[in-house]
């Protein structure tokens, strides 16, 4: 979607099918690297890509990693696991409290059979400025207040959120979304201060009096 503006803008408001199905793509078959990323690693003369390129096994061995990877045997000071994300509200700490209220993707979607991936149905189910939605109205209000701006929001948003490409479109979106609840939840205040006949001036007369016109004095 980086290179497709409407998709992009309005990916939000898609059928829940639509968005599903893309992140479920999205997970069988993976997304290519931008062309600059693969100019700078191809660039170093010792970069190689193995393509279809399986791990058979991997052991320790004198402080080395010795992998068999199809029918060779290669060995490495150090490897780096793209392992992805591992999303689930409900085994985080920080949400124990409340993360039964949360409503996640298996509790508004099923999908197809041949469509079905229970990491996908974990992803919580976010409202348009990535915020925790109830799973059941009316238990938990506060969710509203929580905004997911992490890999978390990939079903529901289909970028890897967090990444740069989802800054344009959804860091305005929640920052938006946050002032505006902000400002009404204390509307009482607001409005005194708005319609009040009592406000302070900003500053006093001597700030322009030097400039004010006065009729020449006629001798």
């Amino acid at each position: 979607m980086r290179g497709y503006p409407g998709a992009y803008y309005n990916y939000p408001e898609l059928p829940d099918a639509a968005r599903w199905f893309q992140a479920w793509r999205f997970r069988e078959v993976g997304s290519t690297p931008p062309a600059d990323a693969i100019q700078r690693a191809i660039a170093f003369p010792n970069f190689h890509l193995h393509l279809s390129a399986n791990w058979r096994s991997a052991h320790e061995e004198g402080g080395r990693i010795v992998a068999q990877v199809n029918d060779d045997v290669f060995e490495f000071d150090f490897a780096i696991a793209g392992t992805g994300y591992f999303v689930d509200p409900t085994k985080r700490p920080e949400l124990a409290d409340f993360a039964q209220h949360i409503a996640l993707w298996r509790d508004r979607y099923q999908p197809p059979a041949d469509q079905r991936a229970d990491d996908l149905g974990t992803h919580p189910y976010l409202g348009s400025a990535h915020e925790y939605q109830e799973k059941v109205p009316g238990s938990a209000p506060y969710l509203k207040d929580i905004h997911v701006f992490n890999p978390a929001g990939f079903v529901s948003f289909g970028l890897p959120i967090g990444d740069v490409p989802s800054i344009r479109r959804d860091v305005p979106a929640i920052v938006s979304r946050i002032t505006h609840d902000l400002f009404f939840t204390d509307w009482a205040l607001h409005e005194t201060r708005i319609t009040s006949n009592n406000i302070a001036p900003d500053f006093d007369a001597s700030l322009y009096a030097a400039a004010v016109w006065k009729q020449p004095v006629k001798a």
